[in-house]
Formats: C-alpha cells, structure tokens, sequence
C-alpha cells in the first residue's frame, strides 16, 4: 500500500542524554547492543516515588533483568514485581528482602510456589479457582490479591482478556481463599502498558472502585490496591514528567479509594525506557522496483533481537543518525532475519536521512524496557541484544 509523505513519522531531533551520547560516541559495536544509564535509572526511580507518595514501587523486573539495574534498584529500596522463580531468584542474589517481593503472575508452576513461599514471600497473585487451590497446598497462609480483568483502557498497548477476572469471579475467590486458609488482602488491575496521560487511567479507576465495594460491602476488609503498571515513556508523543504523572494518578486513585492502607505500585517501561539507547547498524537500503516510492532500510535488529514490541506498530521508537540534518524521506524499517514477519514499521514509515547507507550507525532511543528481556536467543543465528550499563 503507497503512504503519502504526512503519514511518515519524522525521527526523533532530540538528543540523546549526554552520558549515553559519550559513551556511545567513544566506543564501538561490533553487534546490537542496549547500553543503560544506572544514573538515569536511579533519577526515574526517584522521580516516580516522589510522585507516587505512600504507593510503594514494586518494580516490574520483566521490563528489563539486567542485573546491574536490579541491584542499583535493591540499594534504592524498591521492591519487586516478580513473574518466575528465575526473577526471585534474581532479585535475592542481589540482596533483595524476600518481604519486598510480590509474586505477581497469576500462572505459576506447583513447585515456584513452594520455592517462593520456602524462601521467605507470603505475597501472591491469583485470577482463578485451580490457583487458589495451589497457593493453599503449597504456601499455606499467604496472602493473595485478586487480579481484575479490565475492559476500559486507553492504553498504546492495552493488555489482553489472558490476565484477570471479572468482578463475581472476583468476590467468590476471595471468600475461597478465606475458606483455604488463605489471606486475601485485596485487588490489582493494570490499566494497560503505555497509557500516556493520567487522565487515561479514570475509566479503568471508575471500572475498579466498583468491584472494590462491591467486596466492601459483601464483608471483605481490604486493605491492598495493587495500581500495576502503565507508567509511559516517551515514544514519539508528549507525555507528563514523571512526578507530575505519578502524583496526578493518586490524586485520581485516592479521590475514588480514599485511605487504602497498603497501596502498590508496578512500574516496569516508566522507570528504565528511557535510560537506555540501543546502537545498531544499517545493513542494506533498497527499493523494491524502480518506482517504489519507499526504501527499505534494514537494520542488524529486529523484531526477534529485541524490537519485539514494534508489533502493531504501537510503540513507535525514535531514531538519530550520524547523517541527521540533511534531507530526508520515508522508509520501511525491518530486522535482518529470514523472516517476513521481520518488519518494524511499514504502515506508517519513518523519515530517515536520503544519504542513509550500509555501514552507517543508527541509534534506536528510549530503548531500556522489553527489549533485552525479549530478545531470542539467537534465531537465524543474530546474536542476542548485548546490554552494557554505565
């Protein structure tokens, strides 16, 4: 399909943080690599928690496990979001306190449950009946919070129906977990991974209050809001500075809850994004037929090397050049893999510099979550995203 010129989206002019430009401009790459600022970690960490207030951090380790990151956020005083026991035990290798660790996927194996619960965390999450039964048998006595399925998002990248359940569902789980023996302390929700405003979060708080006394009134004292993630990064469209953004969510949180005792937090994209610049390389530039109105530029990364999440061209990264300020014109960008599937953005192309060629570097912007955490291990042959942290 031919694109006009207007539907393209411009690279990036903004200049990449100074460190990371520094770093990057004094070393060389001879593969994709994700290089993170720990500095710039820390700042978000900061920033966020000012504006979170009471809310604790509970950071979503997925978003990216490198383990310098883990360990500055340990020295910080987060706590953790924990999806496997390979992430738990990740985060006690680097002295996290078992206490700071929430076990937050509701689809957990018998045995990392009594792993889990052997190493000292009392904290899970569950959506259905059959987890109940597992948390029961092999963490007897912990607490559990009920994850809600949410309906009304306005996210970039709303999550799907795979997490939560509804709000009879809801009610009846947490009379079985009281019957099991078992602690049921609340509810959490993700409103959906990119929602840019605070303001997008209100249908989904409105949808969950609801459900919340509902369980009030039906006898249930509870006293943990888990607000999940959501948190942006900037990826092309403005978004608020991140004490702002995060004070603006609990005023909305608390204007709807009031007082809830223990309240968590999961930001995973919103703290470590934007600390990380991935370096790649331009391999080939070509046009289709001689009357393509679009070049192909295909880049030594991809979809399966860490741009997993340019899926539906929802996230939209930003790109600089060694070649930027010059003429420029739309591309189709894709990985280099023997896959067709392999293909970042073709919908809406990006304006790339006319001079662009093989050889030349790319920097890929705002790059520090699910990118290293979902690179493969080597499809085609591609080495797997390097990370190096400063």
């Amino acid at each position: 399909m031919t694109l006009q010129f207007s539907d393209a989206l411009a690279s990036t002019s903004l200049p990449v943080p100074s460190r990371l430009e520094a770093f990057i401009a004094a070393n060389s790459f001879d593969r994709p690599t994700l290089v993170m600022d720990g500095d710039l970690v820390a700042h978000q960490f900061q920033a966020l928690q000012a504006g979170l207030g009471r809310a604790h951090i509970h950071y979503a380790i997925k978003a990216n496990p490198t383990r310098e990151i883990i360990e500055r956020l340990v020295h910080l005083g987060s706590s953790f979001d924990a999806a496997s026991r390979g992430e738990i035990e990740l985060c006690l290798s680097l002295g996290a306190d078992p206490s700071k660790i929430s076990f937050g996927n509701t689809i957990k194996r018998a045995s990392d449950i009594a792993f889990a619960h052997s190493v000292g965390i009392t904290l899970f999450s569950v959506d259905a009946e059959e987890e109940l039964h597992k948390i029961a048998a092999h963490a007897p006595g912990a607490q559990v919070y009920i994850r809600l399925i949410v309906k009304a998002s306005e996210a970039d990248w709303p999550l799907s129906r795979k997490f939560g359940c509804d709000r009879d569902m809801a009610l009846g789980l947490l009379q079985m977990a009281r019957d099991l023996g078992l602690d049921p302390v609340g509810f959490s929700f993700h409103v959906g991974s990119q929602t840019r405003k605070a303001e997008m979060w209100a249908p989904t708080l409105d949808e969950m209050v609801r459900i919340w006394t509902a369980a009030q009134d039906a006898g249930f004292a509870l006293e943990l809001l888990n607000i999940g993630g959501g948190f942006p990064a900037f990826h092309g469209e403005a978004i608020d500075a991140p004490t702002d953004y995060a004070a603006r969510v609990m005023e909305l949180v608390t204007a709807r809850f009031g007082d809830v005792p223990r309240i968590m937090a999961e930001p995973g994209r919103g703290l470590v994004a934007e600390a990380g610049v991935i370096v790649s390389e331009v391999l080939l530039v070509s046009r289709k037929s001689d009357r393509d109105m679009h070049r192909w530029v295909y880049l030594d990364i991809g979809r399966f090397s860490g741009l997993a999440e340019t899926e539906g061209e929802a996230i939209r990264y930003q790109f600089t050049t060694d070649k930027d300020g010059g003429a420029v014109g739309p591309c189709i960008l894709a990985g280099p893999s023997c896959d067709s599937a392999d293909v970042l953005y073709e919908k809406r192309p990006v304006n790339m510099p006319m001079t662009l060629s093989a050889g030349d570097r790319v920097l890929i912007r705002n790059t520090g979550a699910y990118t290293s955490s979902y690179s493969s291990v080597g499809f085609n042959g591609f080495p797997p995203l390097d990370v190096v942290v400063i």
